[in-house]
């Protein structure tokens, strides 16, 4: 047979929008469907599925996650023809993809693509594609339309490797969120700290967001959104054994903003980036607890925490588990001797709804500490409910 001419794009978003419009653009017979059943840029539609690929040699899925997948080929496996192929390049677990080529053979293609819009419409897409043989022979006049084709293993590699992809991408997100955050705390000014940022690691997504970081108005329209990267984050997270930091610290408080607040999900990913630092008030018992080892006050920690608070660790190999007064009775009421050689630092704070964790380093003399928090709003007003710790000797 001969490549694919006819092509059915299934899901005309963004995404699927720009591709369906890049293989029209190079003279490839296209019919789309979409869910939401809008029209797309002069692509020739249906709102039928049935219909868009009954005549398809090339099916093309476009689609936000797996059940989407899912659904939509369960509504036309019956009228695919028997050698038509099915190009997935939808973003998805690696389980479903794997399930989803077992089901359906070598006609079923994963295919997931790397970069936006913009990289579609011209052309310049990377394609993690679990292909070989004749299948990629007949694809791959679709495949170098579209962009480069790089080979994975099978379904399931092809759509791990993905995540990964944007796992990366979550990380240099948040990394700039956090070097922001910094230089504001230290009061420099923007336009300097991003001409910095632009001279390092960073510097590709800061000069692609430069407008918006400096203070203009959110993008129309996102290269990515920030509910597409949060979506594929959870989905490593529940793939992988390894914990993801970047799965909840994409949860920031977007409507803080002012940028897309009605649905931050729709965001650009760098309204991410510009997400505010924690608020004073989750850092309040953190500070009062820094206050009274500072001066050995026993008063500070109970502002810090709750009255049924638990103080717990290890003590020359023991357990011990404190109630606050018990905590509080450690303490003589005057700073340690050698207060002004001990030092303190909050390492970080994450904050979920009406629940925040936090670990703190303190360095008291001989011994560094290692403490994790557990703090609790209630009443307006944050306390800390348990503290475990590490001792460092």
């Amino acid at each position: 047979m001969t490549s694919p001419r006819t092509t059915a794009v299934l899901g005309l978003g963004r995404m699927g929008g720009a591709i369906a419009a890049r293989l029209a653009s190079q003279g490839r017979d296209v019919v789309g469907w979409t869910r939401s059943g809008r029209a797309s840029g002069g692509i020739r539609t249906t709102d039928d599925p049935g219909k868009a690929v009954a005549d398809a040699d090339l099916v093309i899925l476009a689609l936000f996650d797996g059940p989407a997948c899912r659904h939509v080929l369960d509504r036309v496996r019956d009228s695919l023809r028997a050698d038509t192929l099915v190009l997935n390049t939808s973003t998805i677990a690696p389980a479903e993809a794997a399930s989803l080529a077992g089901e359906f053979g070598p006609r079923y293609v994963h295919a997931p693509v790397l970069g936006s819009v913009p990289a579609a419409a011209s052309g310049t897409l990377r394609i993690l594609a679990a292909a070989d043989g004749d299948v990629l022979a007949r694809l791959r006049p679709v495949l170098e339309t579209l962009g480069t084709v790089h080979r994975a293993d099978d379904s399931r590699t092809a759509a791990a490797l993905k995540l990964i992809a944007n796992n990366s991408l979550s990380g240099a997100v948040l990394a700039l969120r956090d070097a922001l955050r910094q230089a504001d705390a230290l009061g420099l000014p923007r336009a300097q700290v991003l001409d910095v940022l632009e001279l390092g690691r960073l510097g590709g997504l800061v000069a692609h967001k430069r407008p918006f970081l400096d203070g203009g108005p959110a993008p129309a329209e996102a290269d990515f959104t920030l509910g597409a990267l949060a979506k594929d984050m959870a989905l490593l997270a529940a793939a992988s054994p390894v914990p993801l930091r970047s799965a909840t610290g994409l949860e920031a408080p977007l409507a803080a903003t002012g940028a897309s607040a009605t649905n931050p999900a729709h965001a650009d990913i760098a309204v991410a980036a510009t997400a505010p630092a924690v608020a004073d008030a989750v850092l309040a018992p953190l500070r009062a607890y820094i206050r009274g080892h500072a001066t050995g006050d026993p008063a500070h920690f109970r502002e810090a925490f709750l009255p049924g608070a638990r103080i717990e660790g290890l003590r020359d190999g023991a357990f011990l588990s404190w109630h606050l007064e018990e905590y509080c009775g450690l303490f003589p009421g005057r700073p340690a001797p050698d207060e002004p050689a001990r030092a303190r630092r909050i390492d970080s704070v994450d904050v979920h709804g009406t629940v925040a964790t936090a670990t703190m380093t303190l360095a008291h003399g001989a011994d560094t500490f290692t403490d994790v928090f557990l703090l609790v709003r209630a009443d307006d007003r944050w306390r800390i409910a348990n503290k475990a710790y590490h001792r460092h000797t």
